[in-house]
């Protein structure tokens, strides 16, 4: 028994050297599947597991005497590593300045952004926590200004393809099936989009990618927790942030490219493996412009229960 993702159908193999196990007892407050238990005083597998191993590596990472070794669903001895020091970590304060100075940008310098730089970036963003090891979160990089005008062009000769899809009949169809709010934000959004974007890209503007140096689609699989891209995401802007590029988030590919033979024929031109439920495109790149001041964000509410 094991939880299925596009990248591990069985469960983890948990192996304990009984000689080293101390019997602390760690391993198996730490695990929330209850795989392991003491047995004689000494950690042993249980019969009780609700899954089976998914190899999140917490029993393994949290031994004391290195006793519990996980192999399997991409995970092996070899991915442990030692924390950083935790003087070494940002405190609040630095994090919340390096929030507060990220803002969405659009303008960016002609300048390429150095290979090292996108590793450092793809680096951070996999740290980001998931719903279910392994990752099932996929990326697309598109690593030049060229590249990423190109993807613009043919992502609005797609759109020109599909103006059924935001024609009056088509939405008069579909509300009744996807309600009131959906019905706004087609007419709103989506309509004016699929007009806006062909005829400024016939006038040589880029409102789809803005010319980027550098862009990022995170997205999952079938299998994948709908959450994962987005934060995979979020930590590759975070990342960028500090690394003195601008980012900006780009919400209305992903959607548009997921359902239907045309769709289907776009992701394969470029490699996107899966449709996913959740995804997104982030355009990356210093800087062109530079902001003095930031704008107070809210919540729409926060309820206290």
């Amino acid at each position: 028994m094991a939880i299925p993702t596009s990248r591990a159908k069985d469960a983890a193999d948990i192996q304990i050297n009984r000689e080293k196990c101390t019997g602390c007892g760690s391993c198996v407050n730490v695990c929330s599947d209850l795989c392991l238990k003491l047995q004689n005083g000494k950690a042993c597998k249980s019969e009780t597991s609700i899954f089976g191993c998914i190899g999140c590596g917490h029993c393994m990472a949290i031994c004391p005497t290195e006793a519990i070794e996980i192999f399997g669903r991409t995970i092996s001895p070899d991915d442990l590593f030692d924390l950083p020091p935790k003087e070494s970590a940002a405190d609040y304060s630095q994090i919340l300045s390096l929030f507060n100075r990220r803002r969405s940008i659009r303008k960016f310098q002609d300048r390429a952004i150095e290979p090292a730089v996108i590793d450092k970036i793809l680096l951070a963003a996999k740290t980001a926590p998931m719903g279910l090891p392994p990752s099932d979160v996929n990326v697309l990089v598109l690593d030049s200004k060229e590249k990423i005008r190109a993807f613009a062009k043919d992502f609005c000769k797609y759109l020109e393809n599909m103006k059924w899809f935001v024609s009056a009949w088509f939405l008069a169809l579909m509300r009744p099936f996807w309600g009131k709010a959906n019905d706004e934000m087609f007419k709103g959004f989506v309509r004016p989009l699929f007009k806006v974007y062909p005829e400024k890209m016939k006038q040589n503007i880029n409102v789809v990618n803005y010319d980027a140096p550098l862009a990022m689609y995170f997205y999952g699989s079938p299998y994948t927790d709908p959450a994962d891209p987005i934060i995979a995401a979020t930590y590759a802007m975070i990342a960028a942030e500090s690394l003195g590029l601008g980012t900006c988030m780009l919400g209305a590919v992903h959607p548009l490219i997921q359902n239907g033979s045309k769709a289907r024929i776009f992701r394969e031109k470029y490699g996107i493996k899966f449709t996913s439920r959740e995804g997104l495109f982030v355009a990356f790149g210093y800087p062109a412009i530079k902001y003095k001041k930031g704008v107070k964000r809210t919540f729409a509410s926060v309820t206290i229960h």
